[in-house]
């Protein structure tokens, strides 16, 4: 079951969409709707609960750091399906997604709030971060959206800077941090930026059987050529269909085998259904350790058992 079934996920709508007419709006990239993002969408939902108005998101795909070509391709922590789930499950209504091509980042900032935020998506709010930026060149600064906001009869709410919330300090929190914390492999220090485990979601895909003829099947996820996740070994918790299962994963290129591509292998303890082309959500929970490599298969066995041991420790704790 979805998180909220009545969510409504708005790809490119020409009009508003039933259920998010004059809705309150957070504005954002959102990637991976880590502590500092819901900071923003709870005064957004705040907002909305004032006015009796529907809450939505809206945010871009692809990311406007890749249509830009700005780092060579940018790691995503939230793909667009994974990040509606993440927003159904902190309550939303909806969330309007906008394909940032050249026509979307060529629009003027007045541009953008006439034809796009009222024409297109009928909002009657906005929120945004104190730092937003919009329009071609960013030239629609938060000044320019408080002034031109209300003229449009859009009511315009800016968010200070947060540097706490129930969980600490949010200094260090943005999305840049927590990439930085999953290329070390450190995805303890990821779930803390993040304020939940950081996840990846994919299709359960066959593979060369080899972890079956070992003794440990895996379920197989083509992983986003984007992920920049640490090749190693971790305990994972993952959900199926809402069911909450426990296990190790293997991140990387199994140099003892094959040193292919890179690929997300996952061992679920006390497991034994068939789970081929379904959908799973992988959550990393602890490092166990570095992808290595072994001069035989027996000692690959062996060390896959001890990781096995580890993992239950550590998710049994």
């Amino acid at each position: 079951m979805p998180p909220n079934p009545k969510f409504l996920l708005s790809i490119d709508p020409h009009r508003p969409p039933a259920g998010l007419a004059g809705a309150v709006v957070a504005v954002g990239n959102f990637d991976g709707v880590h502590r500092g993002h819901r900071a923003v969408i709870g005064r957004a939902m705040a907002l909305a609960r004032r006015l009796g108005r529907p809450c939505a998101v809206l945010t871009f795909e692809p990311h406007p750091a890749d249509f830009f070509g700005r780092g060579g391709g940018i790691f995503r922590l939230t793909g667009r399906d994974a990040k509606a789930h993440r927003m159904a499950e902190l309550g939303l209504d909806g969330m309007f997604v906008l394909t940032f091509d050249q026509d979307l980042a060529s629009l003027d900032a007045e541009t953008f709030l006439r034809d796009v935020l009222l024409r297109r998506l009928g909002v009657g709010a906005v929120v945004v971060g104190y730092d937003f930026h919009f329009g071609a060149g960013r030239t629609g600064t938060p000044a320019f959206l408080l002034e031109a906001g209300p003229k449009l009869g859009i009511e315009v709410e800016l968010v200070a800077k947060v540097v706490a919330d129930e969980q600490g300090s949010l200094e260090a929190v943005s999305s840049t941090a927590t990439r930085e914390a999953l290329e070390r492999g450190d995805v303890r220090g990821a779930a803390a930026l993040l304020g939940h485990p950081w996840s990846l979601t994919g299709m359960v895909i066959h593979g060369a059987k080899l972890g079956r003829q070992l003794g440990f099947p895996t379920a197989n996820i083509a992983v986003d050529a984007s992920c920049r996740l640490r090749h190693a070994i971790y305990a994972v918790e993952i959900d199926l269909d809402g069911r909450r299962l426990k296990g190790v994963a293997s991140f990387g290129r199994r140099p003892t085998v094959d040193d292919g591509p890179p690929l997300l292998e996952v061992y679920l303890f006390d497991f034994s259904d068939d789970i081929y082309g379904r959908a799973i959500e992988v959550f990393f929970v602890d490092f166990l350790r570095p992808e290595e490599k072994f001069e035989s298969l027996d000692a690959l066995i062996a060390q896959i058992r001890q990781d096995e041991a580890q993992a239950r420790r550590i998710l049994n704790a």
